[in-house]
């Protein structure tokens, strides 16, 4: 234990208490404090411009809601925690989101990398947080590696940190919230911590809280419309996307580019080492968007000054679109020199923010999650959904419509080549 408890001020949980010297020390490790310089929300800063905060105050929110949790099991005594598990799951909720990339999930969707595995990898490998965990005790970072893996042997450890009403995605809806200033994203955390209990090796909801659960449950399902799967985020997301792929496709021809800083380099070549990893931040893919605005290949060129400059596509909206509909599009984009492959995107986001039947796909991650269980006073389990007409109404649920994204201005600069439905279609209506 530390001499004296070390607090962060938060503005999401007041305060962030640290009482253990192994937690300060991670906190203070360089691959901790690399999460200062990675956005939680990635592009999401585009869209609503309070959106600047970073993993690294996320990590310290999970850890603080983790400790709260644990805290409260103690003093009740409850007997289905292992108290032993205590340090194990502190460290699993601060290093959750240790191995993340910048601008995360749309770097894993072109080169493939899973920000988990890098997580394991800075656990089990040759860094400072696993000289700090290692010296603690030998076994720790097998078995908060485990942990993020979710094959550990105390599960309720892993649903602590990760299933359907875990400390991640509690810290999460509340701080994106905050700092993007929707105030649907929010729900009564305290409530619902007063309300949990551990059971037979998993989190259970005592019955008299399935009303803040509804609210929790609620608040994810508007956050995901609202800011995650917000139009313009996603055109953010898509450029960003198209810059690596065509860095990608320029390396895969031989391209000689006037710049390229080493890490990016071994990113685009697949051979990415473990300190290469840990030196990408979001400060130097900016950086490096900064310098291709000055390629020579016009299209990456381009890529970057929208990007670094917020001129985003545009987007038309659809219920539906035809086969037919999209081969005419893509044919209008190709006689107007304006390659399909980078000028247009279609898009259906959804996700569904509870799901009943765990036999589906429950989650972003396309892995499954355990359902939100109910203690009723019996001493019996029932699943929420069964029991709250709100839940049932929302699980599994669709919703979204297609988006087509194209650069607008270079459809209005060549209206006159467009067809009469192309510009039906886009909206486009020719000079008075």
């Amino acid at each position: 234990m530390l001499r004296e408890e070390k607090v962060f001020k938060d503005p999401v949980h007041s305060y962030v208490y640290v009482q253990d010297k192994l937690i300060w020390n991670l906190i203070n490790s360089s691959e901790f404090q690399r999460l200062r310089r990675i956005r939680q929300l990635g592009t999401t800063y585009l869209t609503f411009h309070g959106a600047e905060h970073s993993r690294f105050s996320h990590s310290l929110g999970v850890y603080e809601i983790t400790r709260r949790i644990i805290s409260q099991f103690e003093r009740h005594h409850y007997p289905d925690w292992p108290k032993e598990e205590r340090m194990v799951a502190l460290c699993a909720a601060l290093l959750h989101d240790i191995g993340h990339a910048p601008f995360s999930h749309s770097i894993e969707e072109i080169f493939g990398t899973d920000h988990e595995e890098w997580t394991v990898n800075i656990l089990l490998g040759d860094t400072e947080i696993h000289r700090i965990l290692s010296a603690a005790s030998p076994t720790l970072p097998q078995q908060v590696a485990e942990v993020i893996q979710k094959t550990y042997s105390q599960s309720i450890v892993v649903s602590l940190i990760s299933s359907q009403l875990d400390a991640d995605r509690m810290d999460y809806l509340l701080r994106d919230a905050y700092f993007t200033g929707t105030d649907y994203g929010n729900f009564d955390l305290e409530r619902i911590l007063r309300v949990l209990r551990p059971h037979q090796g998993t989190i259970v909801v005592k019955e008299s809280g399935m009303h803040a659960v509804e609210h929790y449950l609620m608040s994810r399902y508007q956050m995901y419309w609202q800011v995650y799967f917000h139009p313009v985020t996603r055109s953010s997301e898509i450029i960003l996307r198209q810059i690596f792929k065509r860095a990608k496709q320029l390396h895969a021809t031989g391209y000689s580019f006037q710049w390229m800083e080493p890490a990016i380099g071994s990113l685009i070549e697949g051979n990415l080492s473990l300190d290469g990893y840990l030196s990408l931040d979001e400060s130097l893919v900016q950086y490096t968007f900064s310098r291709w605005q000055k390629e020579s290949d016009e299209l990456l060129a381009e890529l970057c000054y929208r990007f670094m400059n917020r001129k985003l596509y545009q987007y038309i909206t659809f219920e539906e679109i035809s086969a037919e509909s999209l081969d005419e599009i893509e044919k209008a984009f190709s006689e107007l020199g304006l390659d399909p492959e980078y000028y247009m995107e279609i898009d259906y986001p959804f996700d569904r923010p509870y799901d009943v039947y765990r036999t589906e796909k429950a989650s972003m991650d396309g892995k499954e999650k355990a359902p939100i269980m109910l203690l009723e006073k019996d001493g019996s389990l029932s699943e929420i959904a069964t029991r709250s007409d709100i839940v049932s109404s929302i699980s599994g649920l669709h919703q979204g419509r297609y988006h087509l994204y194209y650069p607008e201005e270079k459809l209005i600069r060549q209206r006159h080549r467009l067809s009469a439905n192309i510009k039906q279609i886009f909206n486009i209506h020719d000079e008075e």
